[in-house]
């Protein structure tokens, strides 16, 4: 497996690798040491490729990741996975504000807790935060699901669109529009789908709420989501 030592190579070095990496390349792995924060750490990936980072990260890490597997083996500074495609990003640590903003698909799993304004304007991506969020945490989210085993913030799902809210801890307060909705058997196994996906373990999926858009704020049909 090539490493890259990030106190020697270049950060637009490794990057500028990740993007021109030729198709059925051997090279489908790679490890990242002494990332010292820095920002907009594998963004960009558009292949089958799999990144391990051995330490913490600054802003955007694994922004418009578009199918790799990237793994923060610490914590993650603000937007991490913004704008995700596809693939799939965990954070060993905690994630700060934003993450996963505006994500359009895939996976993202933070292990620790996540800031204010996780999910906000989320577009189809899945997320599994293992500890608590903070507030204003899926504002204006379109579709995907955010799930959270501990607890949630103030004004939850503000202004919510079509998005899916599982909680299993309290909620501080719900946002504009958000409610407390009925878990269905379509809610539970997809609840344990994503639960499984994250390797959440000893969890059921009863034990939590699911919370979704009162539909009373919104001018939007949900099947013309991939257009907004």
């Amino acid at each position: 497996m090539p490493v890259f030592d990030l106190s020697v190579t270049s950060l637009r070095e490794f990057n500028s690798m990740l993007h021109s990496l030729a198709a059925g390349t051997n090279d489908t792995a790679f490890e990242v040491v002494n990332p010292r924060g820095h920002h907009a750490v594998a963004v960009g990936i558009d292949s089958p490729v799999t990144v391990d980072i051995r330490g913490s990260v600054g802003y955007y890490c694994a922004g418009m990741n578009d199918g790799g597997s990237v793994t923060v083996h610490g914590s993650a500074g603000p937007g991490v996975a913004e704008n995700m495609m596809s693939g799939t990003v965990v954070i060993e640590g905690d994630a700060s504000q934003y993450a996963g903003a505006t994500g359009q698909g895939g996976l993202l799993v933070i292990k620790g807790n996540a800031a204010s304004r996780c999910g906000i304007s989320m577009k189809g991506i899945d997320i599994v935060v293992h500890g608590n969020i903070g507030h204003m945490s899926a504002f204006m989210g379109q579709s995907g699901h955010l799930v959270v085993l501990g607890d949630a913030g103030d004004a939850l799902g503000d202004s919510l669109y079509e998005a899916k809210l599982f909680v299993r801890g309290s909620v501080k307060s719900l946002g504009s529009d958000c409610i407390e909705k009925e878990m269905r058997a379509e809610h539970i196994a997809k609840l344990a789908e994503l639960l499984e996906k994250a390797g959440v373990k000893d969890v059921r999926p009863e034990e939590f709420k699911r919370y979704g858009s009162a539909r009373k704020l919104y001018n939007f049909n949900i099947d013309n989501a991939d257009a907004y």
